[in-house]
């Protein structure tokens, strides 16, 4: 049982001291202050042993307001629960992950009544996605003379997930899209003939395109008979994230593999607002995580469960296994949105034969996070002999990444390079791009 004096005791201490300083005229008085201070520490002693069990029915537990996402303040709350008959004073200190941060002080002070209830609360911020542990939160409570604070351990050591935040995903989505809406983006479509659902037949009018026109309904009806048709909304879409050396990178404090993460919400958000069937496959040397495709916007949970504890490694990613994976496991034509990063001919020439694992049944879509240091490095004057050199390597490195591009293009792919903050936008863009014209 650990314990610590409490300032009750200590001033009781210091008053006995007080007649030794007339102690030496009168002997008697150092027998009577060391008789004193050996039954102070006698009654101490007796009230840590009848003190040292806290009351029946005190009881402690943490609750959490939310789930924990990267950047979200979360309330964690201790809760305090007294049914017994008497007040318990304490003071709290509650073990948390620190790795997180923490926005106040995680202790307290504060009498408990009896048959009463009592909370404290306190903000973390989590600043990386993966598993962390709260430990048990270390109480002292006043001994029955209060010549003690008697310290123990109470609740249990958890264990919280650290998730990507789907409220930054959402806000992305929203930016991008601006005013526009599915709805109306589906009935521009209709308006315009695209798309390849049919929905339903009308009469024919001027402009409408002749491979439209339904013949057997018009010689039914007498009347020239058009059908209309509207934008699948059971499209697939595979989000493929490179988990590899380069997505280790690091812009604006986080790393490429965070940013992906990210945008890979945020179409996936828009995914299921539309009703088009959305997977994931996350790989590096091999394919790391895998969600088959599903609609609807329960499936994001499953997402964010899946991607609250991947991290890139230091390896060059393997295309050819992920590519060969998808291939082998999608037989339905699919928009397949590659978040990577190229900064070399090997890597660059890998991508692009394997590539061709996917064409011509899919449509691949090759993104690559693009870092503005270089975008700099190349517009900025070079002021001395070193800069030159800087400034040639950098050249190098986003010629063979846009060469590596029109390649894809050339295959017959979508191809798009871009910065960490355009990603997000970029991507809902040419995905609502490929939806209107029904590429897929």
């Amino acid at each position: 049982m650990r314990f610590v004096f409490s300032f009750r005791f200590y001033v009781l201490l210091a008053i006995a001291f007080v007649p030794l300083s007339i102690s030496w005229s009168v002997p008697d008085i150092r027998t009577g202050v060391i008789a004193f201070d050996l039954l102070l520490i006698a009654v101490a002693i007796f009230d840590l042993v009848i003190s040292r069990h806290l009351p029946e029915g005190f009881e402690l537990h943490r609750e959490f307001d939310r789930r924990f996402a990267i950047g979200d303040p979360t309330r964690v709350s201790i809760l305090i629960e007294n049914a017994s008959d008497k007040t318990v004073s304490l003071k709290l200190k509650d073990e948390y992950p620190p790795e997180m941060k923490l926005d106040e002080t995680r202790s307290a002070e504060f009498d408990v009544a009896a048959n009463s209830t009592a909370e404290f609360y306190y903000h973390l911020t989590p600043v990386k996605r993966g598993s962390y542990s709260f430990g048990s939160t270390a109480i002292r409570y006043r001994s029955r003379f209060g010549l003690l604070w008697c310290q123990a351990l109470l609740g249990n050591p958890e264990t919280v997930k650290v998730y990507p935040n789907m409220r930054r995903a959402r806000e992305m989505e929203l930016k991008a899209l601006g005013p526009r809406s599915f709805v109306a983006i589906q009935r521009r479509a209709v308006r315009r003939g695209e798309g390849r659902e049919f929905e339903s037949m009308r009469d024919y009018v001027l402009g409408d395109e002749l491979r439209h026109i339904s013949w057997t309904a018009t010689a039914r009806r007498s009347k020239l008979t058009t059908r209309q048709y509207q934008i699948e909304r059971d499209q697939t879409v595979i989000i493929a994230v490179d988990a590899g050396r380069l997505m280790t990178g690091r812009i604006g404090g986080e790393t490429k593999f965070e940013t992906a993460i990210h945008a890979a919400l945020a179409l996936f958000s828009a995914c299921a607002k539309a009703g088009d069937n959305c997977g994931l496959v996350v790989f590096g040397r091999r394919v790391k995580k895998y969600l088959p495709p599903k609609r609807g916007l329960g499936h994001i949970d499953a997402v964010l469960e899946a991607l609250h504890d991947l991290e890139p490694e230091i390896v060059e990613p393997s295309y050819s296994r992920a590519f060969q994976f998808i291939a082998s496991t999608l037989k339905k034509r699919t928009f397949v949105v590659i978040l990577t990063d190229l900064i070399d001919k090997d890597s660059s020439r890998e991508l692009i034969n394997s590539l061709k694992l996917l064409r011509p049944r899919h449509l691949p879509l090759v993104a690559t996070i693009g870092d503005r240091d270089l975008i700099r490095t190349v517009d900025r004057e070079p002021a001395n002999v070193k800069d030159v050199f800087i400034q040639s390597a950098a050249e190098e490195i986003i010629h063979q990444r846009l060469s590596a591009l029109r390649q894809v293009e050339t295959l017959g792919g979508l191809a798009l390079d871009v910065t960490s903050e355009t990603l997000a936008p970029k991507l809902l863009e040419n995905y609502l791009m490929v939806k209107e014209r029904g590429l897929l």
